[in-house]
């Protein structure tokens, strides 16, 4: 099959599952946002936590990419990363992000902004501590995001730690933990047939959540 602008152009498909009303949304996003997540759970999407991360530099450039949502709670939404790599980076210059979670099997959308935080130290080593062993010593290994000569280099320096580190307790590396996306906007999004999807959004308003519909 040769993909061309008039394939794209035609590929599409109505969503019909669901519907979405203000009165069904609790006031609540984030409690809203764990209702839709145990659906997910529940109906067996794959990886429901699969989140993409927006970021962008100091300029405005933008940069995205999949990360794995690794907590949730009122204070916001928390991931784990390397504090050196291009989103660490990043952070630390234009400490604000965007979330987009999309079940496509559910036909749904959630889309988060908000400011970022890291997370304690102590939180992040509770947290590497839980990891399996070889996601810790890829963790301490990899110079993510920096120019490598090839795979080889990889996992000869991941073979070295992992035989230097048999029988050991792996410390979280200084460079490595969490973040928290403390949302100021929420907005859930449920397909609907002929493109007039249901949109109800969250923005944090002095401390509270004003809920509106937005036309599609």
């Amino acid at each position: 099959m040769q993909v061309t602008n008039e394939f794209l152009q035609n590929l599409r498909q109505d969503y019909k599952s669901a519907t979405l009303d203000e009165a069904d949304v609790d006031n609540n996003p984030i409690v809203q946002f764990k209702k839709w997540f145990d659906h997910a759970v529940n109906a067996q999407v794959y990886e429901p936590n699969v989140m993409t991360l927006a970021t962008a530099d100091k300029s405005g450039k933008p940069d995205a990419r999949i990360v794995l949502l690794k907590g949730v709670d009122e204070d916001g939404f928390r991931f784990f990363t390397n504090y050196l790599s291009a989103k660490g980076k990043e952070l630390k210059r234009n400490p604000y992000a965007a979330l987009v979670f999309f079940w496509p099997d559910l036909e749904r959308q959630v889309r988060i902004e908000g400011t970022v935080e890291k997370l304690d130290k102590e939180t992040s080593e509770a947290y590497f501590l839980t990891r399996p062993v070889a996601s810790q010593i890829g963790a301490v290994a990899s110079p993510q995001s920096q120019v490598i000569p090839n795979r080889t280099f990889l996992e000869e320096k991941f073979e070295e730690l992992k035989s230097k580190s048999e029988g050991k307790t792996i410390a979280k590396p200084a460079h490595w933990g969490g973040y928290i996306v403390k949302p100021t906007r929420i907005e859930f999004w449920q397909g609907r047939r002929s493109r007039l999807h249901d949109r109800i959004n969250f923005e944090l308003v002095k401390g509270s959540w004003i809920k509106t519909r937005l036309a599609p």
